[in-house]
């Protein structure tokens, strides 16, 4: 296991993404954290599950991303649960659909802050002491709508986008030591949270489930097949691999072709 001795941290990890991603992690070995919203009783489920099947230390934090404050104390957190956060994945988001001229100020500042400047305070604040340890992997969930855009979602795009930038302008800053950034765009990936979305979409529409899912979710995909939660996570432990300390400062597209065209 080539993670044995290392800890991460992966935000928006109690589902989806993140959750396989912390599973990945630790089945090589590394000591997790844990971050989400969700039934308590089924966090501690998982939390216990992954701990006692990879024989690493699990811990989970309830931190809420749009608050400073509280980043700053899962970050404490983790270090005094594991010394230091070698890996940190940056996965936690959200989405509110509206045109612009519509769009609820809340949501415009509630989606930047998850989806941005949490970005931002869990990178400044882990940054220092994998200077320190000369190795470091800091990995962000973007999106292909962090090179392309969608009406009707003007600040998942701009944060997006923006999540791309600090990406390349990190990478830059510590490319000299042994810490290496980039971001995983994924396309559509097949989550609980999508699933949930059909039958929504099937009534407001007048659509079979089937052409929800091709001709609306897929639309955009060549492939029309959803992204895994497991094939996301396989290219974040691959990033944490020695033989990726040359890739820094990338986005990589993991979208069925959706932004080849």
């Amino acid at each position: 296991m080539f993670l044995n001795g290392k800890s991460a941290l992966v935000t928006g990890s109690t589902s989806g993404i993140g959750l396989a991603m912390a599973r990945a992690l630790a089945g090589e070995g590394a000591n997790v954290m844990l971050n989400g919203f969700g039934d308590a009783g089924e966090i501690e489920r998982l939390r216990s599950e992954i701990e006692g099947g990879s024989n690493v230390r699990v811990a989970y934090s309830g931190a809420d991303l749009t608050k400073p404050d509280q980043i700053a104390s899962m970050m404490s957190e983790a270090a005094d649960a594991f010394g230091a956060v070698d890996i940190l994945v940056n996965n936690a988001g959200m989405q509110h659909v509206a045109p612009v001229d519509q769009f609820p100020l809340e949501k415009w500042d509630l989606l930047i802050a998850l989806n941005l400047s949490a970005v931002f305070h869990t990178t400044r604040l882990a940054l220092p002491a994998m200077k320190a340890r000369g190795w470091g992997r800091i990995i962000n969930t973007a999106s292909a709508h962090s090179l392309v855009a969608s009406p009707n979602k003007a600040p998942y795009v701009a944060a997006k986008h923006g999540v791309a930038g600090l990406t390349k302008a990190v990478a830059l800053e510590t490319a000299t030591s042994g810490v290496t950034v980039n971001c995983i765009s994924p396309g559509y990936v097949w989550t609980p949270l999508v699933e949930n979305q059909i039958p929504d979409t099937m009534k407001a529409r007048g659509l079979t489930r089937e052409q929800v899912m091709n001709d609306v979710l897929l639309s955009a995909q060549p492939t029309k097949k959803f992204v895994t939660v497991d094939q996301v996570a396989a290219l974040a432990l691959f990033l944490c691999r020695d033989e990726a300390a040359a890739i820094t400062g990338a986005n990589l597209s993991m979208d069925g072709g959706w932004t080849a065209q």
